[in-house]
């Protein structure tokens, strides 16, 4: 009870109030912060000896499903990055302590040099305050984040939905989509029921001549952590394995363009069709189709450029942006973000690179999702643990927040089995040392 009131709830605090007002029971928070950070800690020695045995396996082994499991239809993974904010106290005091030397040393009477040095010259700037060295910037982290799904849908003869839902060619909804993608949004307004994402999407896929809907998922298991992208991978291909995810006939690795997640594709998910989140792909021709245009000529652009996307004709929209840059100029160094000339460079350059994972035509007739709702959902749904401008974390209680999170959103339900394994493996003696003599 007192793990999962200090995992389930935005923060300790919280879980001691809940405590108290469903079991009747006084926990202050910083004890469910010590349970809740020991139990995790367990959890994540679990973890790290899963993925070596399953690095252990040889290279034949780690491509079928493992025995006694049965591979879903469609197998799906997503990896993304989220945000997260750790304090390394040990730096902090470091830089009080060099805070308070450098206050010293401005206040301290000025010793006159001799002629023939010259003196050193005064900061020349204030040095950071302490709230800055405290509360500053620098303490955002990222985390990662892993979702695998079994996912169920049929194979067409052809595309099934050849022509691009109404619901992408509506200006306001777009309009709202593009902001949110490209700009974040406020940590308290993020949603974190990942049907609301999904909802949103049916909603943008309803089109009267649409026949066709993505996969249904039917499971699912969430992973966090902390650590490197290179550590991160195995853990998601020994989670997948697992599942036996590998034993699919059908399997789609999904993501925006961020390189750490082809990375982990190319190591770990080759077997897997690599799919570009189709609306990372929507907000860069969006921002390209309205560089240096009116509002009128930009939407004109954008519905031609987005209907090609979704047919899976990406060189007719590199064609139109070649011929876009080559009227706005070659790019120069001064060019601002927000330059026509920048956005479509961007644009360009996003789309040729990612271009062999946009065949939407073809992920539809093989019944793949084209979008990354649900993996973006699960983002949040860490977030709203994990993430918060007044929420800071030392290394080792991120990685156990992050473990527990992603077990509590599994549906597998990982702590059952684990809670079973910790209740058996404990004797109920306390062990004792004979005292030296």
């Amino acid at each position: 009870m007192i793990v999962y009131a200090g995992v389930t709830n935005t923060s300790f605090t919280r879980a001691s109030e809940d405590m108290l007002a469903l079991a009747s029971v006084v926990v202050p928070a910083k004890q469910i912060e010590r349970v809740t950070k020991g139990i995790g800690l367990e959890r994540c020695a679990e973890r790290d000896d899963a993925v070596a045995s399953y690095q252990a396996l040889s290279l034949v082994e780690r491509k079928v499903a493992p025995a006694g499991v049965t591979p879903p239809v469609v197998a799906v993974v997503g990896t993304d990055g989220g945000r997260i904010q750790i304090l390394d106290r040990a730096a902090a005091t470091a830089a009080k302590v060099a805070l308070a030397e450098a206050s010293s040393a401005a206040i301290a009477p000025v010793v006159a040099a001799p002629l023939d040095v010259k003196p050193v010259a005064d900061h020349a700037s204030p040095p950071p305050s302490e709230a800055a060295v405290e509360r500053g910037g620098r303490h955002w982290r990222e985390d990662k984040i892993g979702l695998l799904m079994g996912m169920t849908s049929t194979v067409a003869a052809s595309d099934p939905c050849p022509q691009i839902p109404e619901g992408f060619l509506d200006p306001t909804r777009m309009n709202t989509l593009v902001r949110e993608l490209r700009k974040g949004v406020p940590v308290a307004e993020e949603p974190a029921d990942a049907a609301q994402d999904a909802d949103a999407e049916a909603a943008a896929y309803a089109s009267p001549s649409a026949i066709w809907k993505p996969p249904e998922m039917e499971e699912k298991q969430l992973l966090g952590s902390r650590q490197s992208w290179e550590a991160f991978g195995p853990m998601v291909a020994a989670a997948a394995w697992a599942m036996g995810l590998f034993g699919s006939s059908r399997r789609a690795f999904i993501g925006d363009g961020a390189e750490n997640n082809w990375t982990v594709w190319r190591k770990y998910f080759s077997s897997f069709v690599p799919i570009l989140d189709f609306i990372h792909a929507l907000s860069y021709v969006h921002a390209a189709a309205h560089a240096g245009c009116t509002r009128a000529a930009g939407w004109l652009h954008y519905r031609q450029w987005i209907a090609w996307v979704w047919e899976g004709r990406v060189d007719r929209v590199l064609e139109a942006l070649r011929a876009r840059q080559a009227e706005l100029g070659e790019l120069k160094a001064e060019d601002k973000e927000t330059h026509p000339r920048k956005v479509v460079a961007q644009t360009l350059t996003y789309l040729a690179n990612n271009q062999i994972r946009m065949c939407y035509d073809e992920y539809r007739r093989q019944g793949l999702p084209v979008t990354s709702s649900y993996v973006e959902s699960a983002v949040k749904q860490f977030n709203q643990r994990a993430k918060g401008t007044e929420k800071f974390w030392g290394e080792e209680g991120a990685e156990a927040i992050l473990q527990l999170r992603g077990d509590y959103l599994s549906e597998n339900k990982p702590l059952t089995a684990f809670w079973e394994r910790r209740q058996t493996q404990a004797s109920g003696q306390r062990p004792y040392r004979r005292k030296a003599a």
